[in-house]
């Protein structure tokens, strides 16, 4: 946990005292895939502070980077320097997606979260998971693409995980904003335009490559 200041990328022994992240760090990783059914992608990360004082750290790695995930707490939602850094990728124009993180904490919220960024952010977010359950009750995702839950396993952190059924009562939310995904999906081309329209559903190749 970084407020421990046991986080691997601060390594500034400030850094580790106070608990937060001061400097920009970057580092490497691989990703094949949940299944592995990729050859390795190599991806380059930039881990940038999240305190307000050190905005121009944020905006020094907006300059070059080629895309940003924005990371919000399920509970604290959407913050003032949060706002601060959306405006910074909107200069840059970075493409982003958003990470809504503590789905297990007290007062977590998923779809609170989402509206937020509609209202605070003036953006347009489309989910492509649905939290199952909050708090103590948080026990995976619905992959709003494949329309199929996700539980991951406790007994390995999570490394492994099955799909299964989306749970009953959760049935009408999800096939919700899963049209919503695919609409936003089908403004990627004319084509999917035109064939959504005609009342054909979007294959999960369409969606994703869209």
């Amino acid at each position: 946990e970084v407020h421990d200041g046991a986080a691997t990328m601060d390594w500034m022994e400030q850094e580790q005292e106070r608990g937060i992240t001061i400097t920009s760090a970057a580092t490497t990783c691989y990703w094949s895939g949940m299944a592995k059914q990729f050859e390795p992608h190599h991806v380059n990360i930039i881990d940038t502070p999240g305190h307000v004082d050190f905005t121009i750290e944020v905006e020094r790695s907006m300059r070059v980077l080629d895309g940003a995930v924005m990371v919000y707490c399920a509970v604290g939602g959407v913050q003032p320097q949060s706002e601060t850094v959306w405006r910074q990728a909107n200069k840059y124009k970075v493409p982003r997606i958003a990470f809504v993180n503590k789905m297990d904490r007290m007062g977590a919220n998923f779809l609170k979260v989402v509206k937020q960024m509609e209202v605070r952010l003036g953006a347009t977010p489309v989910p492509l998971q649905l939290a199952i359950g909050a708090e103590e009750k948080f026990t995976g995702v619905v992959d709003l693409v494949k329309m199929k839950a996700i539980n991951w396993n406790d007994a390995d952190q999570g490394v492994t995980f099955v799909y299964e059924d989306i749970p009953a009562d959760m049935q009408e939310l999800a096939e919700e904003w899963h049209a919503k995904l695919v609409e936003a999906a089908a403004e990627g081309s004319d084509e999917l335009m035109e064939k959504f329209f005609g009342g054909e559903e979007l294959t999960e190749e369409e969606i994703k490559t869209s």
